[in-house]
Protein backbone atom coordinates (compact mmCIF):
# COMPACT_ATOMS: atom_id res chain seq x y z
CA UNK A 1 0.00 0.00 0.00
CA UNK A 2 2.88 2.37 0.70
CA UNK A 3 3.94 2.41 -2.92
CA UNK A 4 0.52 3.85 -3.86
CA UNK A 5 0.42 6.39 -1.04
CA UNK A 6 2.32 8.81 -3.27
CA UNK A 7 -0.84 9.19 -5.35
CA UNK A 8 -2.68 10.64 -2.39
CA UNK A 9 0.27 12.82 -1.44
CA UNK A 10 0.69 14.10 -4.97
CA UNK A 11 -3.02 14.91 -4.95
CA UNK A 12 -2.62 16.92 -1.77
CA UNK A 13 0.58 18.43 -3.09
CA UNK A 14 -1.23 19.54 -6.20
CA UNK A 15 -3.63 21.48 -4.03
CA UNK A 16 -0.81 23.93 -3.51
CA UNK A 17 -1.52 26.66 -5.99
CA UNK A 18 1.48 27.68 -8.10
CA UNK A 19 1.50 31.21 -9.42
CA UNK A 20 1.76 31.18 -13.19
CA UNK A 21 1.23 34.26 -15.26
CA UNK A 22 0.00 32.91 -18.58
CA UNK A 23 -1.87 36.05 -19.59
CA UNK A 24 -1.62 39.74 -18.86
CA UNK A 25 -4.33 42.09 -17.71
CA UNK A 26 -5.86 44.53 -20.24
CA UNK A 27 -3.27 47.24 -20.86
CA UNK A 28 -5.87 49.99 -21.16
CA UNK A 29 -7.40 49.31 -17.75
CA UNK A 30 -5.75 51.90 -15.52
CA UNK A 31 -8.48 52.06 -12.87
CA UNK A 32 -6.59 49.99 -10.31
CA UNK A 33 -8.09 49.53 -6.87
CA UNK A 34 -5.35 49.16 -4.24
CA UNK A 35 -5.35 45.70 -2.67
CA UNK A 36 -4.04 44.74 0.77
CA UNK A 37 -2.57 41.63 -0.85
CA UNK A 38 0.59 41.77 -2.93
CA UNK A 39 -0.68 39.01 -5.20
CA UNK A 40 -3.58 41.22 -6.26
CA UNK A 41 -1.45 44.31 -6.88
CA UNK A 42 -2.18 45.04 -10.54
CA UNK A 43 0.98 47.10 -10.95
CA UNK A 44 3.08 44.19 -9.73
CA UNK A 45 1.23 41.84 -12.06
CA UNK A 46 2.26 43.99 -15.02
CA UNK A 47 5.86 44.02 -13.84
CA UNK A 48 6.23 40.29 -13.27
CA UNK A 49 4.30 38.92 -16.26
CA UNK A 50 7.38 38.95 -18.49
CA UNK A 51 9.52 37.41 -15.74
CA UNK A 52 7.12 34.54 -15.15
CA UNK A 53 6.82 33.88 -18.85
CA UNK A 54 10.62 33.85 -19.09
CA UNK A 55 10.68 31.20 -16.37
CA UNK A 56 8.18 29.03 -18.21
CA UNK A 57 10.24 29.43 -21.37
CA UNK A 58 13.30 28.18 -19.43
CA UNK A 59 15.07 31.54 -19.56
CA UNK A 60 15.94 31.23 -15.89
CA UNK A 61 18.69 33.85 -15.98
CA UNK A 62 16.23 36.59 -16.96
CA UNK A 63 13.48 35.36 -14.64
CA UNK A 64 15.68 34.96 -11.57
CA UNK A 65 17.37 38.32 -12.05
CA UNK A 66 13.91 39.90 -11.84
CA UNK A 67 12.95 37.72 -8.87
CA UNK A 68 16.06 38.92 -7.02
CA UNK A 69 14.94 42.52 -7.56
CA UNK A 70 11.60 41.58 -6.02
CA UNK A 71 13.38 40.10 -3.01
CA UNK A 72 15.02 43.49 -2.33
CA UNK A 73 11.73 45.30 -2.72
CA UNK A 74 9.72 42.84 -0.59
CA UNK A 75 12.25 41.22 1.77
CA UNK A 76 9.62 39.96 4.23
CA UNK A 77 7.14 38.64 1.68
CA UNK A 78 7.11 34.97 0.54
CA UNK A 79 6.49 35.81 -3.13
CA UNK A 80 10.14 36.22 -4.31
CA UNK A 81 11.35 33.01 -2.65
CA UNK A 82 8.30 31.14 -3.89
CA UNK A 83 8.94 32.24 -7.47
CA UNK A 84 12.56 31.13 -7.19
CA UNK A 85 11.37 27.75 -5.92
CA UNK A 86 8.92 27.50 -8.80
CA UNK A 87 11.77 27.95 -11.27
CA UNK A 88 13.63 25.06 -9.69
CA UNK A 89 10.46 22.98 -9.65
CA UNK A 90 10.25 23.25 -13.42
CA UNK A 91 13.85 22.14 -13.73
CA UNK A 92 12.84 19.08 -11.68
CA UNK A 93 9.62 18.52 -13.64
CA UNK A 94 11.57 17.83 -16.84
CA UNK A 95 13.04 14.71 -15.19
CA UNK A 96 11.70 13.98 -11.71
CA UNK A 97 14.29 11.23 -11.17
CA UNK A 98 17.08 13.85 -11.19
CA UNK A 99 17.77 15.04 -7.62
CA UNK A 100 20.22 17.75 -8.66
CA UNK A 101 17.90 20.64 -7.77
CA UNK A 102 16.15 19.17 -4.72
CA UNK A 103 18.09 21.09 -2.07
CA UNK A 104 17.79 24.42 -3.86
CA UNK A 105 14.07 23.94 -4.41
CA UNK A 106 13.40 22.91 -0.81
CA UNK A 107 15.57 25.75 0.52
CA UNK A 108 13.55 28.41 -1.30
CA UNK A 109 10.26 26.75 -0.36
CA UNK A 110 11.29 26.65 3.30
CA UNK A 111 12.12 30.36 3.26
CA UNK A 112 8.83 31.19 1.56
CA UNK A 113 6.95 29.12 4.14
CA UNK A 114 8.75 30.81 7.05
CA UNK A 115 7.81 34.27 5.77
CA UNK A 116 4.22 33.23 5.10
CA UNK A 117 3.95 31.72 8.58
CA UNK A 118 5.08 35.01 10.14
CA UNK A 119 2.42 36.83 8.14
CA UNK A 120 -0.18 34.31 9.27
CA UNK A 121 0.87 34.56 12.92
CA UNK A 122 0.40 38.32 12.77
CA UNK A 123 -3.04 37.99 11.18
CA UNK A 124 -4.81 34.63 10.99
CA UNK A 125 -7.39 36.10 8.61
CA UNK A 126 -4.68 36.82 6.03
CA UNK A 127 -5.84 34.83 3.00
CA UNK A 128 -2.66 35.60 1.08
CA UNK A 129 -0.50 34.02 3.79
CA UNK A 130 -2.72 30.93 3.81
CA UNK A 131 -2.54 30.84 0.01
CA UNK A 132 1.28 30.74 0.05
CA UNK A 133 1.37 28.15 2.82
CA UNK A 134 -1.01 25.88 0.91
CA UNK A 135 1.16 26.26 -2.18
CA UNK A 136 4.49 25.91 -0.40
CA UNK A 137 3.66 22.84 1.65
CA UNK A 138 1.83 21.38 -1.33
CA UNK A 139 4.88 21.53 -3.57
CA UNK A 140 7.06 20.29 -0.74
CA UNK A 141 4.83 17.25 -0.23
CA UNK A 142 4.76 16.59 -3.94
CA UNK A 143 8.54 16.40 -4.21
CA UNK A 144 8.97 14.42 -0.99
CA UNK A 145 6.45 11.85 -2.20
CA UNK A 146 8.46 11.49 -5.43
CA UNK A 147 11.49 10.81 -3.22
CA UNK A 148 9.50 8.27 -1.15
CA UNK A 149 10.02 10.28 2.03
CA UNK A 150 6.58 9.18 3.20
CA UNK A 151 6.42 10.63 6.71
CA UNK A 152 7.62 14.10 5.71
CA UNK A 153 5.46 14.06 2.59
CA UNK A 154 2.36 13.10 4.54
CA UNK A 155 2.93 15.89 7.04
CA UNK A 156 3.48 18.46 4.28
CA UNK A 157 0.37 17.24 2.45
CA UNK A 158 -1.83 17.52 5.53
CA UNK A 159 -0.46 20.99 6.27
CA UNK A 160 -1.14 22.10 2.69
CA UNK A 161 -4.70 20.86 2.94
CA UNK A 162 -5.24 22.75 6.21
CA UNK A 163 -4.06 26.05 4.75
CA UNK A 164 -6.04 25.53 1.57
CA UNK A 165 -9.19 25.42 3.68
CA UNK A 166 -8.11 28.58 5.53
CA UNK A 167 -7.39 30.42 2.28
CA UNK A 168 -10.95 30.10 1.05
CA UNK A 169 -13.59 32.76 1.37
CA UNK A 170 -11.86 35.69 -0.38
CA UNK A 171 -13.85 36.47 -3.51
CA UNK A 172 -10.87 38.01 -5.32
CA UNK A 173 -8.92 34.74 -5.00
CA UNK A 174 -11.74 32.46 -6.15
CA UNK A 175 -10.53 31.84 -9.75
CA UNK A 176 -7.11 30.82 -8.42
CA UNK A 177 -8.39 28.68 -5.55
CA UNK A 178 -10.68 26.83 -7.94
CA UNK A 179 -7.66 24.86 -9.17
CA UNK A 180 -7.38 23.10 -5.83
CA UNK A 181 -11.09 22.29 -5.81
CA UNK A 182 -10.86 20.99 -9.39
CA UNK A 183 -7.99 18.61 -8.65
CA UNK A 184 -9.61 17.39 -5.47
CA UNK A 185 -12.94 16.78 -7.22
CA UNK A 186 -11.24 14.74 -9.94
CA UNK A 187 -8.67 12.71 -8.02
CA UNK A 188 -10.77 12.00 -4.93
CA UNK A 189 -12.92 9.90 -7.29
CA UNK A 190 -10.13 8.62 -9.56
CA UNK A 191 -7.91 7.27 -6.76
CA UNK A 192 -10.44 4.86 -5.18
CA UNK A 193 -11.59 3.79 -8.67
CA UNK A 194 -8.07 2.76 -9.63
CA UNK A 195 -6.63 1.81 -6.24
CA UNK A 196 -9.28 -0.01 -4.17
CA UNK A 197 -6.91 -0.39 -1.22
CA UNK A 198 -7.01 3.38 -0.78
CA UNK A 199 -10.80 3.59 -0.58
CA UNK A 200 -10.83 3.68 3.25
CA UNK A 201 -8.36 6.59 3.18
CA UNK A 202 -10.35 8.57 0.61
CA UNK A 203 -13.61 7.87 2.46
CA UNK A 204 -12.38 10.30 5.12
CA UNK A 205 -12.67 13.17 2.63
CA UNK A 206 -15.68 14.82 0.99
CA UNK A 207 -17.08 13.08 -2.09
CA UNK A 208 -15.71 14.43 -5.35
CA UNK A 209 -17.04 14.69 -8.89
CA UNK A 210 -14.72 13.96 -11.84
CA UNK A 211 -16.86 15.72 -14.43
CA UNK A 212 -17.09 18.81 -12.26
CA UNK A 213 -13.33 18.65 -11.74
CA UNK A 214 -12.71 18.77 -15.49
CA UNK A 215 -15.20 21.64 -15.89
CA UNK A 216 -13.43 23.55 -13.14
CA UNK A 217 -10.02 22.97 -14.71
CA UNK A 218 -11.34 24.31 -18.01
CA UNK A 219 -12.71 27.31 -16.15
CA UNK A 220 -9.36 28.02 -14.50
CA UNK A 221 -7.51 27.50 -17.80
CA UNK A 222 -9.77 30.06 -19.48
CA UNK A 223 -10.29 32.65 -16.75
CA UNK A 224 -7.64 32.55 -14.02
CA UNK A 225 -4.68 34.89 -13.97
CA UNK A 226 -2.18 33.15 -11.70
CA UNK A 227 -3.04 29.48 -12.20
CA UNK A 228 -4.02 29.36 -15.86
CA UNK A 229 -0.95 27.52 -17.17
CA UNK A 230 -0.90 25.08 -14.28
CA UNK A 231 -4.53 24.17 -15.02
CA UNK A 232 -3.60 23.58 -18.67
CA UNK A 233 -0.75 21.33 -17.56
CA UNK A 234 -3.12 19.11 -15.59
CA UNK A 235 -5.77 19.22 -18.31
CA UNK A 236 -3.57 17.94 -21.12
CA UNK A 237 -2.24 15.18 -18.90
CA UNK A 238 -5.75 14.06 -17.92
CA UNK A 239 -7.07 14.33 -21.48
CA UNK A 240 -4.12 12.30 -22.78
CA UNK A 241 -4.43 9.46 -20.27
CA UNK A 242 -7.48 9.12 -18.06
CA UNK A 243 -10.06 10.88 -20.23
CA UNK A 244 -8.89 9.34 -23.53
CA UNK A 245 -9.31 12.62 -25.44
CA UNK A 246 -6.05 12.85 -27.40
CA UNK A 247 -7.16 15.73 -29.62
CA UNK A 248 -7.99 17.85 -26.57
CA UNK A 249 -4.56 17.02 -25.14
CA UNK A 250 -2.99 18.03 -28.45
CA UNK A 251 -4.92 21.31 -28.54
CA UNK A 252 -3.58 22.36 -25.16
CA UNK A 253 -0.01 21.11 -25.61
CA UNK A 254 0.18 22.84 -29.01
CA UNK A 255 -0.81 26.13 -27.37
CA UNK A 256 1.70 25.70 -24.54
CA UNK A 257 4.54 24.83 -26.92
CA UNK A 258 3.73 27.81 -29.14
CA UNK A 259 3.70 30.15 -26.13
CA UNK A 260 6.78 28.66 -24.45
CA UNK A 261 8.78 27.13 -27.35
CA UNK A 262 11.89 26.54 -25.23
CA UNK A 263 10.15 24.59 -22.47
CA UNK A 264 11.33 20.99 -22.99
CA UNK A 265 8.42 19.46 -21.07
CA UNK A 266 5.84 21.19 -23.24
CA UNK A 267 7.93 20.44 -26.35
CA UNK A 268 8.10 16.69 -25.80
CA UNK A 269 4.42 16.62 -24.77
CA UNK A 270 3.50 18.29 -28.05
CA UNK A 271 5.61 15.76 -30.00
CA UNK A 272 3.99 12.93 -28.07
CA UNK A 273 0.44 14.10 -28.74
CA UNK A 274 1.20 14.58 -32.44
CA UNK A 275 2.43 10.97 -32.46
CA UNK A 276 -0.66 9.76 -30.59
CA UNK A 277 -3.13 11.23 -33.10
CA UNK A 278 -1.16 9.95 -36.10
CA UNK A 279 0.41 13.18 -37.32
CA UNK A 280 3.64 11.28 -37.93
CA UNK A 281 5.55 13.78 -40.06
CA UNK A 282 4.97 16.62 -37.61
CA UNK A 283 5.93 14.41 -34.68
CA UNK A 284 9.10 13.44 -36.55
CA UNK A 285 9.98 17.10 -37.09
CA UNK A 286 9.44 18.09 -33.46
CA UNK A 287 11.26 15.00 -32.17
CA UNK A 288 14.28 15.67 -34.35
CA UNK A 289 14.37 19.23 -33.06
CA UNK A 290 14.37 17.89 -29.50
CA UNK A 291 17.38 15.67 -30.26
CA UNK A 292 19.17 18.57 -31.95
CA UNK A 293 18.60 20.71 -28.86
CA UNK A 294 19.98 17.97 -26.62
CA UNK A 295 23.10 17.75 -28.79
CA UNK A 296 23.57 21.53 -28.63
CA UNK A 297 23.19 21.54 -24.83
CA UNK A 298 20.10 23.73 -24.74
CA UNK A 299 18.82 24.39 -21.21
CA UNK A 300 16.47 21.70 -19.92
CA UNK A 301 16.87 19.33 -22.87
CA UNK A 302 18.33 16.08 -21.53
CA UNK A 303 18.20 12.31 -21.79
CA UNK A 304 14.63 11.91 -20.54
CA UNK A 305 13.30 14.07 -23.39
CA UNK A 306 15.68 12.27 -25.73
CA UNK A 307 14.13 8.92 -24.83
CA UNK A 308 10.71 10.21 -25.92
CA UNK A 309 11.95 11.84 -29.11
CA UNK A 310 14.13 8.93 -30.27
CA UNK A 311 11.24 6.51 -29.79
CA UNK A 312 8.83 8.62 -31.86
CA UNK A 313 11.41 8.87 -34.66
CA UNK A 314 12.02 5.11 -34.55
CA UNK A 315 8.30 4.48 -34.81
CA UNK A 316 8.07 6.79 -37.82
CA UNK A 317 10.81 4.94 -39.70
CA UNK A 318 9.31 1.59 -38.81
CA UNK A 319 5.97 2.68 -40.24
CA UNK A 320 7.53 3.82 -43.53
CA UNK A 321 9.49 0.56 -43.81
CA UNK A 322 12.98 1.90 -43.12
CA UNK A 323 14.17 -0.85 -40.78
CA UNK A 324 17.78 0.34 -40.58
CA UNK A 325 16.83 3.84 -39.40
CA UNK A 326 14.20 2.42 -37.07
CA UNK A 327 16.85 0.21 -35.48
CA UNK A 328 19.22 3.17 -35.12
CA UNK A 329 16.67 5.24 -33.24
CA UNK A 330 15.45 2.35 -31.10
CA UNK A 331 19.07 1.97 -30.01
CA UNK A 332 19.16 5.70 -29.27
CA UNK A 333 16.04 5.24 -27.14
CA UNK A 334 17.88 2.59 -25.11
CA UNK A 335 20.92 4.83 -24.77
CA UNK A 336 18.88 7.78 -23.50
CA UNK A 337 16.87 5.48 -21.25
CA UNK A 338 19.99 4.07 -19.63
CA UNK A 339 21.44 7.54 -19.20
CA UNK A 340 18.31 8.64 -17.32
CA UNK A 341 17.99 5.27 -15.52
CA UNK A 342 14.57 4.71 -17.09
CA UNK A 343 14.91 1.03 -17.95
CA UNK A 344 11.42 0.29 -16.64
CA UNK A 345 9.74 2.91 -18.83
CA UNK A 346 7.39 1.85 -21.59
CA UNK A 347 9.40 3.41 -24.41
CA UNK A 348 12.59 1.68 -23.28
CA UNK A 349 10.89 -1.71 -22.96
CA UNK A 350 8.99 -1.43 -26.23
CA UNK A 351 12.20 -0.43 -28.02
CA UNK A 352 13.89 -3.61 -26.78
CA UNK A 353 10.94 -5.70 -28.00
CA UNK A 354 11.18 -4.04 -31.43
CA UNK A 355 14.95 -4.53 -31.54
CA UNK A 356 14.43 -8.19 -30.68
CA UNK A 357 12.00 -8.56 -33.56
CA UNK A 358 14.39 -6.81 -35.94
CA UNK A 359 17.21 -9.12 -34.81
CA UNK A 360 14.96 -12.12 -35.57
CA UNK A 361 14.38 -10.79 -39.11
CA UNK A 362 18.15 -10.44 -39.51
CA UNK A 363 18.66 -14.05 -38.33
CA UNK A 364 20.47 -12.91 -35.19
CA UNK A 365 18.60 -15.19 -32.82
CA UNK A 366 21.15 -14.95 -30.01
CA UNK A 367 20.93 -11.15 -30.04
CA UNK A 368 17.13 -11.32 -30.14
CA UNK A 369 17.14 -13.59 -27.10
CA UNK A 370 19.32 -11.10 -25.21
CA UNK A 371 16.87 -8.29 -25.91
CA UNK A 372 13.89 -10.36 -24.81
CA UNK A 373 15.69 -11.50 -21.65
CA UNK A 374 16.38 -7.86 -20.77
CA UNK A 375 12.71 -7.03 -21.26
CA UNK A 376 11.80 -9.78 -18.80
CA UNK A 377 14.41 -8.44 -16.38
CA UNK A 378 13.15 -4.85 -16.33
CA UNK A 379 9.41 -5.20 -17.02
CA UNK A 380 6.84 -6.27 -14.47
CA UNK A 381 5.22 -9.58 -15.34
CA UNK A 382 1.88 -7.99 -16.22
CA UNK A 383 3.48 -5.40 -18.50
CA UNK A 384 2.60 -5.91 -22.22
CA UNK A 385 6.30 -5.86 -23.10
CA UNK A 386 6.99 -8.72 -20.67
CA UNK A 387 4.21 -10.76 -22.24
CA UNK A 388 5.45 -9.99 -25.76
CA UNK A 389 8.97 -11.08 -24.83
CA UNK A 390 7.72 -14.34 -23.31
CA UNK A 391 5.65 -15.07 -26.40
CA UNK A 392 8.56 -14.45 -28.78
CA UNK A 393 10.90 -16.65 -26.76
CA UNK A 394 8.33 -19.45 -26.65
CA UNK A 395 7.19 -19.14 -30.27
CA UNK A 396 10.72 -19.07 -31.69
CA UNK A 397 12.18 -21.54 -29.16
CA UNK A 398 14.92 -19.12 -28.16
Amino acid sequence: MLKHLSLVLILFGSLGLPLTWGQSAPEDDLSFVPSPYLLLDRGLQFRVTKSINSMYDFDFETAERDFQVLSYQYPNHPLPDFLMALGYWWRIEVDVTNKKYDDLFLGYIDRANEKAEKMFEEDETNKEAAFFLAAGYGFQGRLLSERKSWTRAAWAGRTALKYMELSRGEEEFNPELLLGDALFNYFSVWIPENYPLLRPVMALFPKGDKELGIEQLENVASNAFYTRIEAMYFLFRLYASEEKKPYEALRISEYLHSKFPNNPYFHRSYARHLYTVGRWSESLEESQEILDRIESGKTGYESNSGRYAAFFIAQYFERVGNQEEAKRYYLKTLSYGEESESQESGYYLHSMVQLGQIAMKENQNALAKEYFKKVKKYAKRKHPAHQAARNFIKKNKL
